[in-house]
């Protein structure tokens, strides 16, 4: 009788050849993570200033001050029209976003000729990221820059 034996993999090598597939897979994350806060910041960076100018054209179109208030402490923010109750937008992001408030209070309104009643800077932190939001006075505009 002829004895066949059984073709397979022994422990060790199983085992060498799943710790080879678990270094290649750490090494993509750890290639991911920087493109995910780029990803993070550009997302978040646009749907701010998207939503500023959605306050802003609010203010100018009603022709009434529409205010927005930024909460850090629970990351998120709403705006709303003077005299109306509640909020007519309102967004949550992500706690690796931090806002911190300089010369720009974190409540401050549109006037309806579209511009803000304070200005100043603040400064956005995303992972070791920090970006400096200036609105400035007579104009609603609001410029960024990386530092």
């Amino acid at each position: 009788m002829k004895h066949e034996s059984q073709g397979g993999f022994t422990l060790i090598e199983m085992l060498l050849v799943l710790s080879i597939a678990m270094i290649i897979f750490s090494a993509g994350f750890l290639i991911m993570k920087p493109s995910f806060y780029l990803m993070e910041k550009t997302l978040f960076m646009s749907d701010f200033r998207s939503d500023l100018l959605l306050a802003q054209q609010a203010a100018i179109s009603h022709q009434q001050i529409v205010s927005v208030n930024i909460m850090p402490s629970s990351h998120t923010y709403y705006i709303r029209r003077t005299g109306e109750s509640g909020s007519f937008y309102h967004r949550e992001y992500s706690s690796n976003v931090t806002i911190s408030p300089v010369t720009m209070p974190s409540y401050f309104q549109y006037m309806p000729d579209g511009n803000v009643n304070r200005f100043g800077s603040m400064y956005v932190f995303i992972g070791n990221k920090a970006l400096r939001m200036t609105f400035t006075i007579g104009s609603g505009r609001v410029y960024v820059v990386e530092k």
